[in-house]
């Protein structure tokens, strides 16, 4: 991928130009700094009109995201530093929505013989257990 843009799985790539950064100012501790200084960073991405997602793709993120995907980062007081946080945060939802879930599991019945073993090995087992009992007065 090009500088600016996204790499979102081994198949999906979000060139920099469908990317749309905004910045603000941060609130919290700083001093003045956080009062001159635009470092809380907006980054959007617009599902419905991308042009870089297949049809699979954008179907999955409209159902699982919104025509819209937005996140916000403002942890540091270096604008750099959250635009990687932003960048890291919209991977990680976009390549979470874009994950197939596995299949619903089919639940099944122990087979016949399956429970067969199963039996005779409860009583082999309470068998063992039996012979180790000391021997009772009535034997």
């Amino acid at each position: 991928m090009g500088p600016g843009g996204l790499q979102v799985t081994r198949t999906c790539a979000i060139p920099a130009a469908e990317l749309e950064w905004r910045f603000s100012g941060s609130s919290g501790p700083g001093g003045q700094h956080v009062n001159t200084a635009n470092t809380r960073v907006e980054l959007r991405f617009d599902v419905a009109g991308s042009r870089a997602l297949g049809p699979h793709e954008r179907q999955r993120l409209l159902e699982r995201l919104g025509p819209v995907v937005r996140v916000v980062a403002s942890d540091t007081r270096s604008q750099a530093r959250n635009r990687e946080l932003a960048l890291a945060r919209m991977r990680a939802r976009l390549a979470d929505a874009l994950r197939r879930s596995p299949p619903p599991r089919r639940p099944t019945a122990p087979t016949r013989s399956a429970r067969r073993s199963r039996l005779e090995g409860k009583r082999h087992r309470g068998e063992v257990k039996r012979q180790r009992r000391p021997p009772t007065p009535d034997d």
